[in-house]
């Protein structure tokens, strides 16, 4: 059994399609766009952009950070993502730690890879989120 990435590519295939990440999407149960709003937006500082109209329909937002947009889409059968996480490089991880221990969340620092500082909360719909500075 062949294990994923380890064969060649097979002779005329490009191997370099995926040029960037386009986006990233975070599910969220239906009506907790505020409460998820209130945690990326007012806390962690993503900015909400407009989300085309042919999509309003299906609830949910959009955001950015950066170059980084992040989707937030409403499942019908949603449970949250206690173990595939966003990581997002913060500026000052400290000052954003405070600013969750205070609103409320859990921060769990882990100290298991030497170079980065980084923590892990959850946000209102329970959903791993990592957090990191360099």
């Amino acid at each position: 059994m062949a294990v994923a990435g380890t064969m060649a590519a097979p002779t005329g295939v490009v191997t370099d399609m995926i040029l960037s990440l386009g986006h990233i999407q975070l599910a969220l149960p239906a009506g907790a766009e505020d409460r998820m709003r209130a945690f990326y937006c007012a806390l962690l500082g993503l900015a909400e952009i407009p989300k085309p109209a042919p999509l309003q329909e299906r609830g949910g937002f959009w955001a950015t950070a950066g170059d980084l947009q992040v989707h937030f889409g409403v499942d019908p059968a949603f449970m949250p993502a206690t173990k595939a996480h966003p990581a997002f490089v913060v500026h000052d991880i400290d000052a954003l730690a405070t600013v969750l221990d205070t609103a409320g969340y859990v921060v769990n620092w882990d100290t298991s890879l030497p170079d980065v500082k980084r923590f892990f909360t959850t946000d209102p719909v329970g959903n791993r989120v990592e957090l990191l500075t360099r």
